[in-house]
């Protein structure tokens, strides 16, 4: 069974230890987005990452077996950003209600969507084989985790339908902020109709709670 059809998270064959190996790491990773945004994940290859972060092409086979991985690796790297950022609202609560820190979280996810073409670029990526969905769903289910641990108050008696609700509200998200990046589309208008759907659906569950 090929890396394309496997379910097998993809990763790194190797993870830098050193400094200077990380820095040819993180090289290679920015090379690789800005070659993902010119060519698209079709067209891309290792040989052009190589090319444009100007190294041989066996030290990106170091690391990375094949693009797939690459872009999983990206995938990896741009959750890990949105984790930490999610620690941060969540510390904020109780000084915030959950409908502010939803807002507010998904504001500044649009501007990162808005102002970094990669993050569309990547996340269409990863949806294109069995293998790079299966590793993209890890990454989204650890920010799913976390979303969960923040719906706490609004259902604490269903924790396995807390999970359920947070792998929903990260996967609809994300998507849905895909579509407000493409062309023709107005980036705006729908972060405002994402804001009022995860908002409705929170406080349904919210005014189900209090019946």
């Amino acid at each position: 069974m090929s890396d394309t059809t496997s379910t097998a998270p993809l990763v790194p064959r190797k993870r830098p230890t050193q400094e200077r190996s990380r820095r040819t790491f993180e090289s290679i990773l920015n090379a690789a987005r800005e070659v993902l945004i010119d060519v698209g994940f079709e067209s891309l290859t290792c040989e052009q990452i190589a090319t444009r972060a100007e190294l041989p092409i066996g030290t990106i086979y170091q690391y990375f077996a094949n693009k797939y991985v690459v872009v999983c690796e990206l995938d990896r790297q741009d959750s890990s950003t949105v984790s930490a950022e999610l620690n941060e609202f969540a510390s904020e609560i109780p000084s915030l209600e959950w409908p502010q820190l939803l807002e507010k979280f998904l504001d500044h996810l649009a501007d990162l969507w808005r102002t970094d073409p990669s993050r569309r670029a990547v996340w269409l990526a990863v949806q294109s084989t069995p293998a790079t969905r299966a590793t993209a769903v890890i990454n989204e289910r650890i920010l799913a985790d976390q979303v969960s641990r923040a719906l706490a108050p609004l259902t604490p008696d269903q924790r396995e339908r807390r999970a359920m609700m947070a792998d929903v509200l990260v996967h609809t998200a994300f998507s849905l902020l895909s579509f407000s990046v493409q062309d023709g589309h107005d980036h705006e208008r729908t972060v405002h109709e994402l804001k009022r759907m995860l908002g409705g659906y929170l406080m349904l569950e919210e005014v189900s709670r209090d019946a």
